[in-house]
């Protein structure tokens, strides 16, 4: 859950970088998908990245088909580890969610996730705030992550 202001900020960075890039999609923050692999069937992403109108009229709870991005910035809650870095990331993969970005606060980093296969990212590519990272297809966007640092919690 984007929780503190600054990570609202970083997650409407990502939001202008992308609409900039691929105006033909949208970032929506806060959605909930169900991925059946995940804790009850349901996970509440962050931002996720689809094409413009995909979710129209799907309500809270949506497939993930036709996500090409997943987005989740880690909390200081005690189970973030477990939740952003290991059970989100097979859930989104089980769902068959093409990318998983996860903006980790605790060491200024973004780990890509991508080529999801049997519950698991057989790719993931670790990154520190600053670099410029090539989000892979389907989402084939470069971000500037210099921005991210002044955010750095």
């Amino acid at each position: 859950m984007i929780g503190t202001s600054s990570s609202r900020a970083r997650v409407f960075r990502l939001l202008e970088q992308c609409m900039q890039a691929r105006p033909e999609l949208r970032l929506h923050p806060e959605r909930g998908l169900k991925t059946e692999a995940y804790r009850k069937g349901r996970a509440r992403a962050d931002a996720v990245l689809v094409p413009k109108g995909s979710l129209r009229g799907r309500g809270e709870w949506s497939e993930a088909d036709g996500v090409l991005m997943a987005v989740e910035i880690t909390s200081y809650d005690s189970d973030t580890a477990q939740r952003d870095r290991v059970e989100k990331p097979g859930g989104y993969a089980a769902a068959g969610i093409p990318v998983y970005l996860l903006i980790d606060r605790d060491d200024c980093s973004l780990v890509v996730f991508n080529q999801p296969e049997d519950g698991h990212y057989r790719h993931q590519e670790k990154l520190p705030f600053g670099a410029t990272v090539e989000l892979p297809e389907p989402v084939n966007i470069t971000l500037d992550t210099e921005p991210l640092k002044e955010f750095a919690d």
